[in-house]
This record gives structure tokens, C-alpha cells and sequence, in this order.
């Protein structure tokens, strides 16, 4: 340990930075239309935060089924295996197109009965039907933009598993400008266009997703010279039966976990929004200034895996034991700055709002709690992307999904509708059972039964 090549940090932090900056700046753009979408009152705060819960599941479910293949991806480019690349990408490309369309379904078909199970909890000073009818529109019209994110998504993984995290990040910085442009147009109806309030923001959130498509997809092709996996990569759409089997049994297991670990957030804020429809609107606040924040754990854990993964491509099994623990105490310190930056915007940052002063108030104790549990959050974040970098997906379906499902998701449900524990008290216990998850996976990580080179081991291409 002792010997560590320093050039670690630097690496994960050439990775990390753009990934950082572009899903800063698109979590600073949410802020923004948070912000925007709050001024025109509880309702909508509350809307757009149920709305963005199925949406949050769909995320998952994408990013679950394209992480499989990643893994992969990352270990042939490590060994230099660009066909191998290549045929990551196709099976990406069938897996987004699947994921898609299943969405799309799911939410036409089913909108009324899963936006419902939000509305259990009463407020008197919330219309309840008034935000139903809201978060209807908003998320009707946030299926058009699904088809750019599943494609988008496909090239940004790949490049960025490739080492280019560069193009991915400028691609989002357009994206979010535009969305920034557009809501305020939109929700506002300014320089003769029409206001539209909540339907402004899910418009100005497609036409972003397809300015993101365009810019990124365009520009990578432009250079194939230097992205040589595209190059041909359209010829066919076959991909190697050699590796289909291999990859999706290490790909299953990922795709099950995001969706299922995705559902048990989206049911533990059911829960939580039996103590009223205010509680929501709290959560919402606070997770627009937390989720600003945390995209520097997020992209430290992305690069993390990625970093340890060509460590195992290429055979350097120590280094990347060595390597992946000290990552993890790096990216827990990191965090420690973003705690107390959230503690000083807590009591502040909920008067940005045009809600209910109870909604307000349980924003700013939001905003605490879940400060001070950034840290494990963050060596969390490390562990789990090291622990699936040796392909051990399995593993990490039990320590993330499973975890949530059996011990948080339960708590929350038991604690939510069987006692009088009020909602601070619930949403703390459910963060401490995250200290029982480290010391599980600190375990995992010493055993090393997370390490493997996945190329070598299980595909012969």
C-alpha cells in the first residue's frame, strides 16, 4: 500500500473531472429549473418530483443494462481488443433500444395507477388533484425524449470507457444550456412564446435530450480516426455468439440491481409521502441542492470502476486491490468538503422557494441528515463500482439491490405506517443502515473474491 503509484489520482481524476463538470452542470441546470418550476407553486414542486421518481427508475433501469456491457468495454480496451469494443457497443446499442421502448410502454399504459401511489398522503394547503393532473403532463411529454437518451447514453459510455470523457461533457453542456434557454421561455412564456408552467419544463427537457443526441453523436463520428471502434461500426448489427452468453450473465445481474435499487428509492418516498404531500415537497428541495453536490462521489465512483477495470484487463491484480482502497478513502474524504458546504446552504437554500413554510422547514433538516451521511455515501459509491469492475455482479446485486430491499425498503414501510416516529426520525434510521452496508463490503474487498480479468478468463475472441 505503502508503494501506491500516485498516477492513480491523476487518472481518476482526468476521468472523473469531465464527468463531473457535465453532470454539475446538468444537476446545476435541474437546480435551476427546480427553482423555476417552484415559483409556480406547491403543486407543481410536488408534480414534477413524482413525475421525476418513474423517471429516476427508468434512469436506472438504462444505466443498469448499459453498466454490464461496460464492464466489458473497459477490459478489452484495456487488453486492445477494439473489436471486442465494437461488439460491446451493438449489444448496448439492442439493450438501450429494448429498455426504450419498454419505458415508453410502461408509462403510457400504466401513468394514472403509478403517479397514484403518490397521492395517499393529504395537505391541506396541497390540491391533490390539481398535482396529479400536472405530473401527468409532465411525464407524458417527457417520453418524446426518451429515444435521445437511450442512444446518447450508448455513445457516452462507450467513450467514456474508452478514455474519452471529453465529448460527452461538452454534449451535456449544450444540453443543459439549451434546457436552461427553453424552461425559461417555456414555463415563463417570454419573447412571445406560450406559457405552458410545468408542460414548459418537460418541452424544454426534450429538446435538450435532442440537442445532447445531435452534438454527440455528430461530433464522435467526425472523429472515428481517433474513436476507431466506430469505425464500420454499422456494417452489422451482428454480435460475436461467442460473447452474447458471457456478457449477459455478468449483465443481468446489474440491470435487475439499478431497476430493483432504483423501485426501492422510488418506495421508500412512497412512504415517506404518507406524512403528507409537504414531505415531498421537501425531499424535492432538498435533493435539487444535494444532487448538485453529489455528482462529485457519482463521478469518482464512475471512474473508479472504470480505472480498476483496465487494471484488471491488463492482469495487475495487486495494483488494483491496492489501488481500490485507497480510492475509496480518497473519494470518502472528497466528501467531507461536501458536507459542510450543505450544511451551510441548509437553512438558506428552502426560502429560494414559493411553498408552504412546513415544506420549507423539513427541506432544511433534509438537507442536513443527508449532508452528514455524504462520506459513507461517497466510500459507498467507490466500493460498489470496484466491486463490479471484476465483473462480480452478482455480488453487487446482493450488497446494492437485495441490501435496499430487505433492510431499508422494509424499515421505511414498518416505520412509516406502524409507528409514531416522525419523519426526520424515519429518514435517519433508513441513512444509519448504510453503515452495516460498508462493513459488508469492506469485507468483500479484503477477501478479493471481486477480482478477475473477465477477458481472459471467460471470452476468447
Amino acid at each position: 500500500m505503502k508503494n501506491i503509484d500516485r498516477s492513480i489520482f491523476k487518472k481518476t481524476l482526468l476521468l472523473a473531472i469531465p464527468i463531473m463538470i457535465q453532470n454539475g452542470i446538468s444537476n446545476a441546470v435541474g437546480l435551476v429549473d427546480n427553482l423555476m418550476v417552484g415559483s409556480q407553486g406547491t403543486e407543481a414542486i410536488v408534480a414534477v418530483s413524482i413525475a421525476g421518481q418513474l423517471m429516476f427508475v427508468f434512469w436506472l433501469a438504462l444505466f443498469g443494462a448499459l453498466s454490464g456491457p461496460g464492464i466489458f468495454g473497459a477490459q478489452y480496451y484495456g487488453n486492445g481488443d477494439l473489436d471486442g469494443v465494437r461488439d460491446v457497443f451493438r449489444i448496448k446499442m439492442w439493450y438501450a433500444i429494448i429498455i426504450g421502448l419498454v419505458g415508453i410502454a410502461v408509462f403510457f399504459t400504466l401513468d394514472d395507477f403509478l403517479l397514484g401511489l403518490y397521492m395517499k398522503g393529504q395537505s391541506e394547503e396541497i390540491d391533490a388533484a390539481l398535482t396529479l393532473k400536472l405530473a401527468k403532463d409532465y411525464l407524458r411529454i417527457m417520453l418524446a425524449g426518451i429515444p435521445f437518451i437511450v442512444i446518447t447514453q450508448v455513445y457516452a459510455t462507450s467513450l467514456r470507457e474508452t478514455d474519452e470523457s471529453f465529448k460527452p461533457m461538452i454534449a451535456g453542456i449544450v444540453s443543459v444550456l439549451m434546457d436552461v434557454l427553453f424552461n425559461y421561455l417555456l414555463i415563463f412564456g417570454k419573447f412571445g412564446f406560450p406559457k405552458l408552467g410545468v408542460q414548459g419544463a418537460a418541452i424544454a427537457t426534450v429538446i435538450a435530450r435532442a440537442a445532447e443526441f445531435g452534438v454527440l453523436v455528430v461530433w464522435a463520428h467526425l472523429r472515428r480516426k481517433k474513436h476507431e471502434f466506430l469505425q464500420g461500426i454499422y456494417k452489422t448489427l451482428k454480435i460475436n455468439s461467442k460473447i452474447i452468453w458471457p456478457i449477459f450473465k455478468k449483465s443481468l445481474p446489474i440491470m435487475l440491481n439499478e431497476f430493483l435499487w432504483a423501485g426501492a428509492i422510488a418506495f421508500m418516498t412512497q412512504c415517506y409521502s404518507i406524512r403528507g404531500l409537504d414531505v415531498l415537497a421537501g425531499l424535492n428541495i432538498s435533493n435539487a441542492i444535494c444532487n448538485l453536490l453529489n455528482v462529485v462521489f457519482i463521478a469518482l465512483g464512475n471512474a473508479v470502476g472504470i480505472v480498476i477495470g483496465q487494471m484488471l484487463g491488463a492482469g495487475e491484480f495487486k495494483k488494483a486491490k491496492d489501488s481500490s482502497i485507497v480510492l475509496m478513502w480518497f473519494t470518502g474524504g472528497v466528501c467531507m468538503i461536501l458536507t459542510v458546504i450543505l450544511i451551510a446552504l441548509s437553512g438558506w437554500f428552502p426560502t429560494l422557494y414559493d411553498t408552504t413554510e412546513s415544506a420549507k422547514h423539513m427541506a432544511t433538516r433534509f438537507i442536513i441528515v443527508t449532508a452528514c451521511f455524504f462520506p459513507l455515501q461517497g466510500a459507498l459509491n467507490a466500493m460498489y463500482f470496484t466491486i463490479r469492475s471484476g465483473g462480480k455482479t452478482f455480488i453487487t446485486f446482493i450488497f446494492d439491490s437485495v441490501f435496499s430491499w430487505t433492510f431499508c425498503a422494509t424499515c421505511a414501510y414498518i416505520l412509516s405506517h406502524y409507528t409514531g416516529l416522525n419523519i426526520l426520525g424515519i429518514y435517519i434510521a433508513i441513512q444509519s443502515l448504510d453503515f452495516l452496508k460498508i462493513l459488508i463490503g469492506s469485507i468483500m474487498i479484503k477477501k478479493e473474491i471481486w477480482i478477475s480479468n473477465l477477458v481472459s478468463e471467460e471470452l476468447s475472441h
